[in-house]
């Protein structure tokens, strides 16, 4: 078994109005010094040792990421 983090975030192209939101938010809270906030998601599996990077690859694009707005990374993390 392992475990696997697929983290999917959006194109620096795209606008975040999440990260926006939060950004503008954390001087009002009294938190200086943060200029950009982008906002995510992560996603943990548990796979068995026959599923491949490249089928956790098309796992992510076909489900877990919209790839037209969304970037994905995918890495195996220690259990």
């Amino acid at each position: 078994m392992a475990r696997v983090v697929v983290d999917v975030m959006p194109k620096p192209e795209i606008l975040d109005p999440q990260g926006q939101a939060v950004a503008k938010a954390l001087p009002r809270l009294g938190f200086q010094g943060v200029t950009e906030v982008r906002q995510g998601k992560r996603f943990e599996l548990e796979v068995d040792d026959s599923v491949d990077d490249e089928e956790l690859a098309k796992i992510a694009s076909s489900l877990l990421a919209n790839t037209v707005i969304e970037d994905f990374t995918v890495r195996r993390v220690e259990p």
